[in-house]
């Protein structure tokens, strides 16, 4: 058989293959499960790595990471296969099961004994696969705890204490990152807090903006004024809710304007509210810079948490803030735009607009 015919034979055979599939894709989901390597790099790689695709004559796969090596090829120096073991992943997942079902939080020291690594090993991997270190996933479950304690309307002290807190001391000292308001207004739905709220129209349709004390904690768009605003008493049903005045409606003209020029750096005060991993990506989205897009995968990289695919779509998908958060930057692995919490059109002409705005300056 000639070297032509070789070549074709073997792209034949990896076409065929349902793991070139997942390798197109770049699935999060398939790391672990097996290995790809390419032969005219000499390296292997994870399937949702974001390196240039390999021809499939040149691709080889692998069903662990020692197959790989064995076979003289070394790990892609981009998404690190040799860094995170699926032993260590089944490892996380059952620490991650011993946090929620713990009375109270379990110490590193016991967390890594139970992984079977050294407790500098095991908060290095922890972090790694999930993007926090087990204290501030530790943290993230308290919190979340005390917010379904507050929302049974029991004792305030006794959902702190139930949530794991040693002290209403320690506890309130993070209450308000916590909850974004005093604890009693949020057992009681956000009962007290004055929320002011404009509604309005842009090139996108109907516009809501909301502020608290802290500033801005919701921006939203949709179809009709309506059941944004329903949405908003939704989310605060005991809050009071009011017009802004008129300086309100000057920050809501600039939130309008970005709409128009989502390009623009928003200079805005915030009051964003959102569990530590939501943070964690709503920060990273941040930094994706005007005319870029990337992909929900890649955006898990780059927090750390390259298997957290899923989770990172739905922090994605409960983003307050319309723009602000440009969640809007983020697009499938094969490039097309879907999925956006206030409508595809209106996220295909966000990206437009940023697109054109970057050709304008260059």
């Amino acid at each position: 058989m000639n070297r032509a015919a070789s070549k074709q034979q073997q792209a034949e055979a990896t076409l065929a293959d349902p793991r070139w599939q997942a390798l197109v894709a770049r699935d999060a989901n398939a790391d672990g499960h097996f290995y790809y390597a390419v032969i005219t790099t000499g390296v292997y790689c994870l399937p949702s790595c974001a390196a240039r695709r390999a021809r499939p004559e040149n691709v080889r796969f692998f069903d662990n990471r020692e197959q790989a090596e064995s076979a003289g090829f070394r790990p892609c120096a981009r998404c690190r296969p040799d860094q995170t073991a699926p032993a260590h992943l089944t490892a996380i997942i059952d620490a991650c099961r011993h946090m929620e079902q713990a009375e109270t939080p379990p110490t590193l020291n016991q967390l890594a004994e139970q992984a079977g690594l050294s407790p500098h090993h095991f908060h290095r991997v922890f972090k790694r696969i999930l993007g926090v270190t087990p204290k501030g996933y530790a943290s993230a479950i308290r919190a979340r705890q005390l917010r379904e304690g507050l929302q049974r309307d029991g004792r305030i002290t006794d959902a702190i204490f139930d949530a794991g807190y040693n002290s209403s001391g320690r506890f309130y000292t993070q209450a308000r990152a916590l909850l974004g308001m005093e604890p009693a207004r949020f057992r009681d739905g956000g009962n007290g807090e004055r929320i002011e709220v404009a509604l309005g129209q842009c090139s996108l349709g109907a516009l809501l903006v909301a502020r608290s004390g802290q500033g801005i904690c919701a921006i939203a768009l949709g179809d009709d004024a309506d059941t944004l605003l329903r949405e908003c008493q939704d989310h605060f049903p005991k809050a009071d809710l009011r017009p802004g005045g008129d300086r309100f409606d000057a920050l809501v003209a600039r939130v309008a304007a970005l709409m128009e020029h989502p390009e623009q750096e928003p200079d805005l005060p915030l009051d964003i509210r959102g569990t530590a991993f939501q943070q964690k990506v709503w920060q990273a989205l941040r930094r994706v810079p005007a005319g870029e897009t990337l992909s929900y995968a890649e955006l898990a990289r780059r927090i750390g948490s390259p298997k957290a695919v899923r989770a990172v779509a739905g922090a994605c998908a409960n983003n307050p803030l319309a723009v602000v958060i440009p969640c809007h930057r983020v697009v499938r692995s094969d490039g097309d735009v879907s999925g956006y919490r206030w409508g595809v059109e209106r996220k295909r002409a966000l990206l437009e607009r940023e697109t054109c705005a970057q050709e304008a300056r260059s």
